[in-house]
């Protein structure tokens, strides 16, 4: 094995980083096997771990590397063009993430918040769209999702499909809602059970259904102000 490169899986099974990311989760490695898995392949004379631990030993850890250039990154002994650019852009995508803000985030407080919100992109569907609002804590929307489209029924927009979405976002709570074609916001009996049986599954769920409002010709109803929630 000395004339050969040395890769993860020429290691016993239980030694094998990407195995223990599967087997046990990421938060599982340590950072030199976290990068062995970035690098993929050691050289003939070191195995990938022992290439790994020896950039993080260069760079005196991951603050520093952090900052290294793709000069720097290459004339590390084993580290090609190919692996320094894995690395770094590993490294702009943790920067990224890190710098991703919350605060431009839009707050819905009100019925008007959530129908302001939607009312440019529904109003002039030509067929019934039912979407979901999902909120965090701040009652800040982190995503929107069109669950249906087609007329509503309580049979067919299902609350799996609703709460689905809310737990994989991790969601604290939702606000439903739906266009009218005709221009007329007024709830239908269909719309009222919908709304019904929403709000007694967030109930067992934890996720609170805060509103269902249904959007017009620049007009809207919120159920919950009609006092269906």
């Amino acid at each position: 094995m000395s004339t050969d490169t040395l890769m993860i899986r020429d290691f016993p099974q239980d030694e094998r980083p990407r195995e223990r990311f599967i087997q046990h989760g990421p938060q599982s490695l340590s950072n030199h096997e976290l990068i062995a898995i970035l690098l993929r392949t050691g050289t003939k004379d070191e195995s990938v771990l022992q290439l790994s631990n020896r950039l993080l030993n260069h760079f005196e850890g991951l603050r520093l590397l952090k900052g290294a250039t793709l000069e720097e990154i290459t004339e590390i002994k084993g580290i090609g063009l190919a692996k320094a650019i894995q690395i770094l852009a590993a490294v702009e995508i943790g920067r990224r993430i890190s710098n991703l803000s919350f605060n431009d985030r839009y707050v819905i407080r009100s019925p008007e918040d959530g129908a302001k919100y939607v009312m440019n992109d529904m109003r002039f569907l030509s067929q019934e769209h039912f979407v979901c609002l999902y909120l965090n804590t701040k009652n800040q929307v982190i995503h929107k999702q069109t669950v249906f489209i087609g007329s509503l029924n309580a049979s067919i927009v299902h609350p799996r499909e609703v709460f689905r979405e809310a737990l994989k976002r991790s969601a604290a709570s939702i606000i439903a809602l739906h266009n009218h074609p005709s221009g007329d916001p007024t709830p239908s009996r269909e719309d009222i059970e919908v709304t019904k049986r929403l709000v007694e599954c967030g109930k067992i769920i934890g996720i609170d259904l805060l509103d269902h409002l249904i959007i017009g010709e620049n007009k809207f109803v919120s159920l919950k102000e009609k006092g269906y929630l």
